[in-house]
């Protein structure tokens, strides 16, 4: 049997919601398999990922920069530890400089963009000195170049939400409102045809898993599957997601191409710290330590 440690059963029950009890007992089934783990307790309904938002609590920005009318964008997320820190000026101009270079000499990853020109200088010895003077840790994290022959509207929200949406057909307005549901409903696929093969073979198990917990009868759980995988669609697919500027809740985002004349060819959607944990202090623990 697997040992399963304090960690990860702590991991496991802050992700899940579940009791400890409940997570040790998932981990040892899985053979300490994580990810299977969290699927043995949404299959038993104990689970709460499904409907948990992902954890966010790193700071910083999303910086965006539009050019060749509207036919190349960039979205970058540019972290810092405190956000504090990110209103700080300096901060930003270094964050919205990096969305210049990027859209305009389109390094391959984070990694090229380190060491080109910002300023007179090269952008990692830029971060380093802005490190220095203001003594928190900043890293570029990630980013996305659209290039098109159709239109690529760009939102912001704030400066922790960041959309772009490659789209052919219809006007201005209408990037504006794609960009602005993306924002708000965070689809995870462009349309069903996109969720990849395991992605899905996932979903159907789960569902499949769950229907049989009830004590459905067998010549139902069929339909009770592909309707949960129904509702699936809607809620990660953006084309099945309901318009959520439509005061009805009825037009779906394919209606409202569909009337429009237009395609989405793809999106991108950044949110400011999305799957990176930041570390608790834990003062007592920091001082005992400390005296060890």
């Amino acid at each position: 049997m697997a040992t399963i440690s304090a960690s990860a059963v702590k991991d496991l029950r802050e992700k899940t919601g579940v009791g400890m009890m409940e997570a040790k007992k998932a981990l040892e089934e899985a053979g300490g398999d994580f990810e299977k783990a969290v699927d043995i307790l949404r299959k038993k309904g104990l689970s709460a990922a499904a409907k948990k938002s992902a954890r966010v609590a790193s700071e910083g920005m999303i910086a965006s920069r539009l050019e060749n009318a509207g036919k190349t964008a960039v979205l970058i997320e540019v972290n810092s530890e405190t956000d504090f820190v990110s209103k700080n000026e300096e901060f930003q101009s270094f964050a919205k400089g990096l969305a210049e270079i990027v859209v305009k000499q389109k390094p391959a990853d984070v990694a090229a963009l380190s060491q080109l020109s910002i300023g007179g200088d090269n952008v990692e010895a830029k971060r380093n000195a802005l490190v220095q003077k203001i003594g928190e840790n900043i890293s570029i994290r990630r980013f996305a170049v659209f290039e098109t022959s159709g239109q690529v509207a760009v939102y912001l929200h704030g400066n922790r939400i960041g959309v772009m949406v490659d789209y052919t057909g219809g006007d201005e307005q209408l990037g504006k409102d794609l960009a602005m549901h993306i924002a708000a409903a965070s689809p995870q696929f462009l349309s069903r045809e996109a969720v990849p093969a395991d992605v899905l073979a996932r979903e159907r198990s789960v569902y499949e898993a769950q229907a049989k917990e009830s004590g459905k009868p067998a010549a139902v759980i069929g339909k009770i599957v592909e309707g949960k995988l129904e509702k699936f669609f809607s809620d990660s697919c953006l084309v099945d997601q309901v318009y959520i500027k439509d005061p009805d809740g009825k037009l779906k985002i394919k209606d409202l191409l569909k009337k429009a004349g237009a395609t989405v060819n793809r999106f991108t959607r950044y949110q400011l710290g999305e799957g990176i944990e930041k570390k608790k202090e834990n003062f007592a623990d920091e001082v005992a330590a400390q005296l060890k």
